[in-house]
Formats: structure tokens, sequence, C-alpha cells
């Protein structure tokens, strides 16, 4: 039998997923909570083999209980942690695994891959929802690029071109003030804080091809 803890915020859909895992014959729902700090402090009493996090949840989120619960080496096997939530923003689902996670799903999925997903998990294996580890792919091979409004990408071009903010105003007909905008709103897209390196990040993501 695989051992689950569930942590969910919600009571309706926590009380959804002990029934629906209840109803496997392979799974044994050992406790449900509310809140992260509890699902760190019942994984240590009940030691399940799987927990699944929720994301975002009050007094503890969910990457910070999974840092907690992988961390408590005892004299138990440590729990692996399921994230299932409704966020994938890719830096959610990165510090979600960096913090131990073993899987990544949405709560959207289909309850047969929610399934699968445990059962892999338990068995020491990773699971990932299509869509996340599409972007994961896409993130670990840099192919994920900023999205630039056209606008955006017209000022950062003529900076490219070595042209000053007057000059951009002129060749655009906008007003000195909102290149400095759109220069701003590239910086922070980018995540850079010179024109220069705007310049040479968005060369490197292709954004000029």
């Amino acid at each position: 039998m695989i051992r689950l803890l569930i942590a969910d915020d919600h009571p309706v859909v926590r009380a959804g997923l002990v029934g629906l895992l209840s109803d496997e014959p392979d799974f044994a729902v050992v406790g449900d909570v509310a809140d992260g700090e509890a699902a760190v402090r019942v994984a240590a009493e009940v030691h399940p083999d799987v927990v699944l996090l929720d994301l975002q949840m009050p007094r503890l989120d969910g990457v910070a209980a999974t840092a907690a619960i992988v961390a408590a080496r005892g004299a138990q096997a440590v729990p692996r942690v399921l994230i299932l939530t409704t966020y994938e923003s890719d830096d959610r689902i990165l510090a979600a695994i960096e913090a131990g996670a073993s899987g990544y799903l949405l709560k959207a999925a289909p309850a047969e891959e929610i399934a699968a997903g445990i059962r892999s998990v338990a068995s020491g294996q990773t699971a990932l929802s299509p869509q996340v580890a599409i972007r994961l792919v896409d993130r670990m091979r840099g192919e994920e690029r900023p999205s630039l409004t056209a606008r955006e990408l017209d000022v950062l071009r003529r900076v490219a071109l070595g042209g000053s903010n007057k000059q951009i105003a002129t060749e655009l007909g906008i007003g000195e003030s909102t290149v400095k905008t759109h220069l701003l709103n590239v910086f922070d897209k980018l995540g850079v804080g010179d024109r220069t390196r705007a310049v040479t990040l968005a060369m490197e993501h292709g954004l000029f091809d």
C-alpha cells in the first residue's frame, strides 16, 4: 500500500482528493491537513510514502513545506513530495523542484494521471504533467523567449543601432518620456539594468530575427 498525506487549504478540494484516492486499491490516505505547517508536522508523525502538497497554503506555502519535509532526516524513510496545484508559472515549478519535490501535477489533470503520478513518485521516479514538462524543457534549453510588445522591440532595435532616446522618439513619433517608459519595461521583462545588456540578451534570444 502507498500511504498518502494530502495537504490543501480548500476543504472541498481536500475532501474530493481523499475520496478519489481512497478508492484506489493500492492507496491508503493516512492524513489530510489544511496548511503547510501541519503537513510538515503530520508527515513526521504518520510517515507517509507520498505527500500531496498544494502550493498556495496558509502558514507555510508548498515550496517551504516541501523543503522542510525533504530535510527531515530520521529513522523513517523521508516521504516523497508531489505538488498538486493550479499554478504552473516557471518560477513556481522550478522553486518546488529545487526544494525537493519529486513531481508537479496540475489539479485539472485527469484522475488517472494523478493516480499514475503518485505511483511513479512512490516508486522513486518523477511525475510531471505534460504542460509542466514542456515548460521545463524549454526553460532548460533556453528556448523560451521573453515577450516584448512590437513597440518595445521597435525601441530596442533602435537602441541596438546606437540611437539616443531623443533620436528614437523622433523616428517613432513619440515622446522621449515614452521611449524611457518602453525601455524600463524592456529592462524589467529581460531582467537587466542597462541598454547594453538588454540588446545583448535580445540578440541571444533571437528577438531581432
